[in-house]
């Protein structure tokens, strides 16, 4: 169903314009092959009021937004679905207060609970960990503090990224708060988002090392003594993924991001999954071919 994702607003408007074309989507992604009953299994069903479907065996009723963040809402498909395409077609994040100015929402309460539904339904229970060849490295978000470069500042908070390499493009993304860059978190980290085998390749700091005696061929970029340049043409992809990183968090919090926010980033948590989602999406646009 990729292929049927709107990419601009007119194709939004066009396939998602009433609530029946919601649900025909929404049908289709769940039943691929046709309705199936979910007690006994049945493959016909008559349509009732309301959007419910009756079971031609068992008589069961169900709906296609049954057990999902939809079922008991009683926002329309029509808006639900433009919420998704809001959070998900933007690279800099979304706030509860933009989604409320954008779908005329009058309740700011009824916008956040919206984005924190779709945040965690793009956590996928039990999703692959990386492979193959991933670039591993750091980044710090949060506020400014003169005189104070590099890892350790207190008003910052410590994010480390892994980013999938697939050529000369960014494969998937997994990224998570740390308390500090020592072997302890920065491995435990590696090992819970990275397949054993895979090629890891970081820079040259030393909490990094002992990787290979984990299970896990590391490749050493030496950035010291480099231009300033250096990091980003050895490490691109995450480099490119820490930046978009900090435009969406801007987007999304309007810069409060502080180190008493324990919640940014845990890995497999919805405030993670929300901020790699969106880059995936962003990084899936700039691969398609541009229409007229």
């Amino acid at each position: 169903m990729i292929e049927n994702y709107p990419t601009t607003l007119l194709e939004l408007e066009e396939q998602f314009a009433t609530d029946e074309q919601c649900r025909a989507y929404l049908a289709a992604l769940r039943w691929p092959e046709g309705f199936t009953c979910p007690r006994c299994g049945g493959r016909k069903a008559w349509p009732a009021q309301r959007g419910r479907l009756i079971c031609a065996a068992c008589r069961h009723q169900t709906t296609v937004t049954a057990g999902t963040i939809f079922q008991d809402s009683r926002l329309s498909l029509r808006l639900w679905c433009r919420a998704l395409w809001h959070v998900t077609s933007q690279k800099n994040g979304a706030s509860a207060l933009g989604l409320q100015r954008v779908l005329g929402l009058g309740s700011y309460q009824t916008a956040w609970t919206v984005l924190h539904k779709l945040r965690r339904a793009m956590v996928r229970p039990g999703r692959d960990k990386l492979s193959g060849r991933v670039e591993v490295d750091e980044t710090q978000v949060g506020g400014v503090m003169l005189g104070r470069k590099g890892r350790g500042i207190p008003s910052k908070s410590l994010v480390v990224i892994a980013a999938q390499e697939e050529g000369n493009r960014i494969g998937r993304i997994r990224m998570a708060r740390i308390v500090d860059g020592s072997a302890e978190h920065l491995h435990r980290f590696i090992q819970g988002a990275i397949v054993q085998g895979s090629c890891v390749h970081t820079d040259g700091w030393k909490p990094y090392h002992g990787l290979d005696q984990l299970g896990y061929p590391h490749e050493v970029s030496k950035l010291k003594g480099q231009q300033p340049s250096a990091a980003t043409e050895l490490l691109p992809r995450v480099h490119r993924v820490a930046s978009l990183l900090k435009r969406w968090l801007l987007g999304t919090h309007q810069g409060a991001i502080a180190l008493t926010r324990q919640t940014i980033l845990p890995l497999g948590t919805a405030s993670s999954a929300a901020a790699a989602g969106s880059l995936s999406n962003a990084r899936w646009r700039r691969k398609q071919p541009k229409t007229p």
